[in-house]
């Protein structure tokens, strides 16, 4: 455990020598992170300890959910009407924090397998994800005990979003014989599933989110174990790398137009967006997809309004050296890369594009809608901010989450995980997941009933 702390603190390279987190860049120091599992393990009770232990929570919020001198902890977060009178959570609920050391956004994602969209919509921008697990739920006495599938389900979906850090907290132990034997149990069930599906892991927590054992204070011996409470891991995990590494990826949403301008020497026209990859920076050479026109850019300021280059996950205006055709949609690309010419060679080699578009694609879809995904369906698919139509062509196969095997399916059934292969109206410039999470991620909406349908990964 000390091997993990310390190598967790190295990578998150945030926090100033005297351990505290620079004002400067609380925007990149604050951590988001998701609780998730499945139903009843307890994921909001553990927000609302969290927040009652950091003092974040007011005495007339308190006050609010105290009935006979008992705190409902749970209620901090299930604010719908509907959750509280199913005592169940339905949507995200979002709550923020902080300690000495970091701030927090938090997201409270519902359990149950039908509003796995929602936890899906949580996750995806995440940089780290808490899984609960009930040991009440399991037979704690068996070492070769088996998870519950959402527990599975939801581990696997953080894995494949790309959360950069996933801790496992095994919850309820304070309701079992033997906390110690129960926790060595469920710990190893977890490091087995976890190997088999090839997720890295960044600790394991026993806690007590009711008793608040380990949740922010440590408890040392209980359970077997010595390590630090879940909120001091927390304050050590590292933020999601930007892709600023990469060739400059730019999805244009807004077009902002100065026509009275006097200026000639440049276009007339700024393009705001988030940069997805790489950093926008004065005097690139670029490309504009879908069109495949050339510029320059010749101003780049940031949200403020400052003349300054900006990197991937930081908003920005672009302003191109002439006038070209963009609209929202549109990417603005690093341009093609001449490749080398050898000696001998009388051939000039084409340009390699630096994000190469294509109408085809083959991807990991988490299957959201009610009705099943079929080959042969025709779906709007939103990559970036440019809508374009998609045909699901077949179902290559679909995960187990039980066995993590890979089987021939016919079809995605809702909430199922599969492969499936695209073929796309128009070319895209994709890369995969595992590359771009901008660039690599699309959402499928139902052309009928306009209900979000599917969240797509590229391979």
């Amino acid at each position: 455990m000390t091997e993990i702390i310390n190598s967790i603190a190295t990578s998150a390279g945030t926090a100033s020598a005297n351990g505290q987190f620079d004002s400067d860049s609380d925007h990149v120091s604050a951590l988001r992170f998701i609780t998730c599992g499945s139903v009843d393990d307890g994921k909001s009770t553990l927000i609302g300890r969290l927040l009652v232990d950091t003092r974040a929570v007011l005495q007339d919020q308190l006050a609010g959910v105290t009935k006979s001198g008992e705190t409902d902890l749970a209620l901090l977060t299930d604010g719908l009407s509907a959750e509280r009178e199913q005592g169940i959570t339905i949507d995200v609920a979002y709550r923020y924090f902080n300690t000495d050391a970091r701030k927090f956004i938090i997201g409270d994602a519902p359990g149950h397998e039908q509003y796995t969209r929602n936890m899906v919509t949580a996750v995806s921008s995440a940089d780290a994800a808490v899984v609960l697990v009930d040991a009440t739920k399991l037979d704690w006495q068996n070492p070769g005990l088996q998870l519950l599938p959402q527990t599975r389900r939801h581990s696997l979906l953080a894995h494949l979003l790309r959360v950069h850090s996933l801790v496992f907290a095994v919850n309820k132990l304070d309701a079992v014989a033997d906390p110690a034997l129960a926790f060595t149990h469920i710990r190893g069930a977890l490091e087995r599933f976890a190997q088999d599906a090839g997720i890295a892991v960044a600790a394991t927590v026993p806690v007590s989110a009711l008793k608040g054992y380990n949740v922010v204070n440590a408890h040392p011996g209980w359970a077997g174990y010595d390590g630090p409470s879940l909120l001091q891991l927390l304050e050590q995990l590292p933020n999601t790398p930007a892709d600023s590494d990469l060739p400059l990826a730019f999805p244009v949403q807004w077009v902002e137009k100065f026509h009275d301008s006097a200026v000639t020497t440049q276009g007339r026209r700024v393009f705001w967006g988030r940069v997805a990859a790489g950093s926008a920076q004065v005097g690139a050479q670029v490309q504009i997809l879908p069109s495949g026109q050339l510029a320059t850019i010749a101003q780049v300021i940031d949200h403020a309004r400052a003349p300054q280059g900006v990197t991937a996950g930081l908003s920005a205006g672009i302003t191109l050296d002439r006038e070209v055709d963009v609209s929202r949609g549109d990417w603005i690309v690093a341009a093609p890369v001449q490749a080398a010419v050898a000696d001998d060679d009388f051939d000039t080699p084409s340009a390699q594009p630096a994000w190469p578009s294509s109408r085809s694609l083959s991807a990991t879809v988490a299957w959201m809608d009610n009705e099943p995904l079929v080959p042969g369906r025709v779906y709007w698919a939103l990559h970036g901010h440019r809508w374009v139509k998609a045909k699901a062509q077949r179902v290559v196969h679909r995960l187990n989450v039980n066995t993590l095997a890979e089987e021939d399916a016919a079809q995605l059934e809702p909430n199922a995980i599969g492969v499936v292969e695209f073929a796309l109206q128009e070319a895209i410039p994709t890369a995969a997941f595992h590359r771009s999470r901008a660039l690599g991620s699309l959402i499928l909406v139902d052309t009928a009933s306009n209900a979000t349908a599917a969240a797509v990964l590229v391979r």
